[in-house]
């Protein structure tokens, strides 16, 4: 199993190690298989090594407090840091990084930390900081202190009823995906107070928005008109910030990609991508 020394940092690939490679960041308490296997597929099909990793505090990945702990210490600078220790395992001098809500602020703060090291950017459901007019959702109560732990089948039920709940919408979530996932994350390492850990490194993030205007490689900023988790003014935001961004926005979409627009997702990898590849190194 591929770890990352000190803390371990799980991670797994796919594809051809000489080709380019895009590490995907998932979102925050999700882990690595959050990322469908059909869609890195598609993406190897496209020419592409993808790397995926549990980020610390999650799945296979190092945990950073016990049961009743909802402060790990660390920052989103550690967090960001910790998918340049994967890129440093794998001998890569620099990757495309591509992350999902908080997968894509690490993303953001790795290219911002470690310029050199990242030749484009996928920024997928994100926002650049804490502005009140990105936030649709609370402030998110049951994070600031020790979890409730469900049984698994308790954690099945209620990713059942999460889909459920977007019948109905244009892309509504699928519920037997959802469910297996929910049990697959549970079996691979149940810690519910890793995404509260995870927050409070949120919490005290930097704001990064001008930041990004120094932020030259090629990106793309893909967001749902219908997210009602991270509002899609910050998509806007980032790509008129961004120097070289590609802005998708699209009605229908909630906070997660539908495998309906996932061909439209990876077409826009292979292009930042391929725009990556071909700036002067």
């Amino acid at each position: 199993m591929p770890y990352t020394p000190d803390p371990a940092i799980f991670y797994d690939a796919a594809g051809d190690s000489s080709a380019p490679t895009v590490v995907l960041i998932a979102g925050g308490g999700a882990q690595l298989i959050a990322w469908h296997t059909d869609l890195v597929a598609a993406l190897v099909d496209h020419g592409l090594r993808v790397v995926r990793l549990d980020n610390r505090d999650v799945g296979l990945s190092a945990r950073f407090g016990g049961p009743d702990e909802i402060d790990g210490g660390y920052g989103l600078e550690e967090m960001a840091d910790d998918v340049i220790r994967v890129m440093d395992h794998l001998g890569m001098d620099a990757a495309h990084l591509v992350g999902h809500s908080m997968g894509g602020m690490m993303a953001q703060m790795a290219a911002i930390r470690h310029p050199h090291r990242v030749r484009s950017l996928g920024l997928l459901s994100t926002t650049p900081g804490r502005d009140p007019r990105y936030i649709l959702h609370d402030e998110r109560p049951e994070l600031l202190r020790a979890p409730v732990r469900y049984s698994r089948d308790e954690v099945r039920a209620a990713a059942m009823a999460f889909a459920a709940s977007t019948a109905g919408e244009r892309y509504p979530l699928d519920a037997e995906w959802n469910a297996w996932a929910a049990v697959e994350a549970f079996d691979r390492g149940y810690a519910p107070e890793g995404f509260s850990r995870q927050w409070s490194a949120l919490l005290r993030a930097p704001e990064r928005l001008e930041a990004l205007r120094a932020v030259t490689v090629p990106a793309l900023v893909f967001h749902g008109r219908d997210d009602d988790v991270l509002h899609w003014s910050a998509a806007v935001d980032m790509a008129e910030a961004l120097p070289a961004a590609e802005l998708q926005v699209h009605p229908g979409m909630g906070h997660f990609i539908a495998p309906e627009l996932w061909p439209e997702l990876v077409a826009g990898i292979a292009r930042v991508v391929a725009a990556g590849e071909a700036r002067p190194r």
